[in-house]
Order: structure tokens, then C-alpha cells, then sequence
């Protein structure tokens, strides 16, 4: 007896020293699993142990002794006994299957079979430890305490990987978290820095154009002046061209000076249709517009905005100007009012005229960029600036069947 006990006790200390050394493999879940179901078939001299988990009522086989390439008929009715040991979460021990009749189908070719719960910590049962036999045998109290020990070890380990795995996606997700959040940051950082450098360029510009518009002025009265004075043909033409130069150049003083200005908003409830529909009215008498068309659709009629409405109409009154001018006389150009979603709303101006230039076009909101003979290039800079500062977004897109500027703005509900 005390032999036995000996042997026993030899045999305890070598399963739990080999288990501290697969504890330093335990990184890789499915060696270390593979690991206890080897020492449980050496344990008891077991024909086949497997260790499987269940998770919402799905059954996955984690390792097995032998090795299962795929899944038969073995796996079919262990996962029948496992259903039941994983029911009542108590050791299941078949000594021999002619004394369990209601279990000698789910044991197929084995008559012996010993199954264990996964239990973790908190005492949920996660999955089951099965050793199977093809003859009948006997094993100790001490060789089923220690795979119920192995069974214990396995479960941790199998929480522990399950938790290391919550733990990776949740750094994950935070770190794409973070990372969108620095993302955000340095952009609202690049656009307060835009922000304090134009209304820098601002405060600079209004004052250089304080300064020349004064002058200017003057000129332009001695200009008049002269007009008056002098009666030749020559001398008129020449004081003309002075005077139309000086009317453009206070125009480009003046859009330079809208171009720097921060954009401070009057918001206001819009109604979308109501609002084009008005505008475009007034804009059939512009000078632009003589011979052309304009047709306006929208597919929904209500639809409202947020926005400054002399500032937006300071937007389309530039898109169709430009549209128009874009076009011969008698073509038209279309307007047209589609919202993208719950959220968005597009507005569309397309001409049928010459298509833009490839290399110019990504250009074409950049200030002093421009494809008119005469045009200063702020038109659309202006334009961008007041759709940004309205959330927005101006896209234009040129091809063989003309030019599409689109303007994309906020629907409130």
C-alpha cells in the first residue's frame, strides 16, 4: 500500500512539473491545451482525450489526443455527452457502458469514458475535458483529482487567451479611437492656425487697401475731370480705358478684401427651393444672362438649411454668373436640387459649354487662378471660402458634356 502511495504521489509531482513547464508555453493556447490532453492519455492510458469549448450553444474542439484532422463520428456523439456534462456541470464517470445502457449509443465504439468540466474561477462552466477508452478500466481518486486539476488549468488558460483577446481589440479599437482623435485635433488645430493667419492677412490687407483706395479715388476724380474737359475722340478713349482700369482695380481691392475677411456667419432657417427659386428669378437679369436660360428641378420641395443667406446667395450668384458666361447664346444652363441622405443636400449647376482644362481644374478655388482673359481668380476662392464656413463642400467636375459645380450643405430637420 504504502508502495502505491508512493508511486502515486511520483506520478502527481510529474504531471504538475511537466504542467509548469507547458505554463511557459502558454502563449500559444492550442500547444499548451494539446499538452494537458498528451498527459491525460498518459495519466490514465486513455485511447483519445479532447478538450472542446462551448460558446452560445457552438461547439469548437480545441485540441485532442490523438490529433483529429477533421470531424467524424467521434466528435459527433462526444459532443452529445459534452451537451449533458456542460447541463449539469458535475464529473460524468462511465465505468462501463453495459451499466449505462442510455449512454452506450452517445460512447460509440468506447465503453470507458471519464469527462470533466471546464470550470473557471468564477465557477462557469466553459467547456469539458473528455478521456475515452475502448475497454473497461479503473481509475484512483488521485488520477481523476488530477485531471480535474488539468481540467482547472485548462480552463484558466482558456479564459486567460479569451481575455487577452477582449483585452487586444479593445487596444485596438482604442488606439484607432486615439488615433481619430488626433486626427480631428490636428485639423481643427490646422484650420484655427488658417484661421489666425487670415485674419492676420486680414487686418494687414484691409489696411494696405484702406491706403490705396484713397488715392485711387482721387485719381478717378481727376480722370472725371478730364473727361469733361477734354472733348478729343483720342483723349476720350484714352481717359475711358483709365477709368474702366480703375473701376477694376477696386474690384479686385473689394474681392480681396471679402477673400480675407473671416467669414462670420448670420444663420438662419432656409427653405432650399424657396430660396433658388427667388434668386434665380433676379439673376435672369443680369448682363450675363442676356439670350441664356436657367431651368431649376428639385426632387423634394421642403427641404431647409442653416445658413447666411446674403453670404449664400453671394455663393450662387457667382456659380451661375460663371455658368452663364460659360455658354452661348441661346443654351441654358440647369440648376438642379437632390439630397444625398437624411443629412446632405446637393445642389448642381451644370453648363454645356467648353470643358476646363485637366491640369487647371484642381486649381480653380486657388486665389489669382482663373480661366477668364480678365478674371482675378477670387470668384471661387470667395465661393469656397463661404461653402467651408457653412460645412459644406464645393466640388466641380468637367468633362466632353460640360461643367458640374456641386455644392454639398447640411439639412436641418
Amino acid at each position: 500500500m504504502n508502495l502505491q502511495n508512493s508511486q502515486s504521489v511520483e506520478q502527481q509531482r510529474y504531471v504538475l512539473e511537466s504542467l509548469a513547464e507547458l505554463n511557459d508555453q502558454a502563449y500559444i493556447l492550442s500547444r499548451y491545451l494539446h499538452g494537458i490532453t498528451c498527459e491525460v492519455c498518459q495519466l490514465l492510458n486513455s485511447n483519445w482525450t479532447i478538450i472542446t469549448i462551448c460558446e452560445e450553444g457552438d461547439w469548437q474542439i480545441l485540441a485532442s489526443h490523438p490529433l483529429l484532422h477533421e470531424a467524424g463520428p467521434e466528435s459527433s456523439f462526444h459532443t452529445e455527452l459534452s451537451a449533458i456534462l456542460l447541463q449539469h456541470g458535475l464529473l460524468q464517470h462511465i465505468d462501463d457502458v453495459e451499466h449505462h445502457l442510455d449512454h452506450q449509443e452517445q460512447l460509440g465504439s468506447y465503453t470507458y469514458s471519464l469527462g470533466v468540466p471546464l470550470r473557471t474561477i468564477y465557477g462557469r462552466v466553459i467547456g469539458t475535458l473528455y478521456a475515452f477508452h475502448q475497454h473497461p478500466c479503473q481509475h484512483s481518486s488521485e488520477k481523476i483529482s488530477i485531471v480535474q486539476s488539468l481540467a482547472e488549468r485548462a480552463a484558466m488558460a482558456i479564459e486567460n487567451y479569451q481575455l487577452y483577446q477582449q483585452k487586444r481589440l479593445s487596444d485596438q479599437r482604442l488606439e484607432q479611437e486615439i488615433a481619430t482623435g488626433l486626427r480631428e485635433l490636428q485639423a481643427i488645430q490646422s484650420k484655427l492656425a488658417t484661421q489666425e493667419r487670415l485674419a492676420e492677412i486680414g487686418e494687414f490687407t484691409a489696411l494696405i487697401i484702406h491706403e490705396i483706395r484713397n488715392p485711387l479715388t482721387t485719381i478717378e476724380m481727376g480722370l472725371n475731370y478730364a473727361k469733361k474737359r477734354l472733348l478729343n475722340t483720342s483723349d476720350q478713349k484714352r481717359l475711358a480705358l483709365a477709368l474702366n482700369e480703375s473701376q477694376r482695380l477696386k474690384q479686385l481691392l473689394t474681392e480681396i478684401l471679402l477673400y480675407t475677411k473671416p467669414q462670420v456667419l448670420k444663420r438662419s432657417r432656409l427653405n432650399l427651393g424657396d430660396f433658388l427659386s427667388e434668386l434665380l428669378i433676379q439673376l435672369k437679369d443680369m448682363p450675363e444672362a442676356t439670350d441664356r436660360q436657367i431651368e431649376l428641378t428639385f426632387t423634394q420641395p421642403d427641404i431647409h438649411i442653416s445658413a447666411d443667406r446674403d453670404k449664400l446667395k453671394q455663393v450662387f450668384i457667382n456659380l451661375v454668373r460663371n455658368a452663364f458666361e460659360a455658354i452661348s447664346p441661346g443654351e441654358k444652363i440647369r440648376c438642379e436640387i437632390s439630397s444625398l441622405h437624411a443629412e446632405r443636400v446637393c445642389i448642381h449647376i451644370h453648363n454645356n459649354g467648353e470643358p476646363i482644362p485637366p491640369e487647371i481644374l484642381p486649381h480653380l478655388t486657388t486665389p489669382f487662378c482663373s480661366t477668364k482673359p480678365s478674371g482675378t481668380g477670387l470668384g471661387l476662392a470667395i465661393v469656397k471660402r463661404i461653402i467651408t464656413a457653412h460645412d459644406g463642400e464645393l466640388t466641380i467636375h468637367s468633362s466632353a458634356a460640360g461643367t458640374t459645380v456641386s455644392v454639398q450643405l447640411s439639412i436641418v430637420p
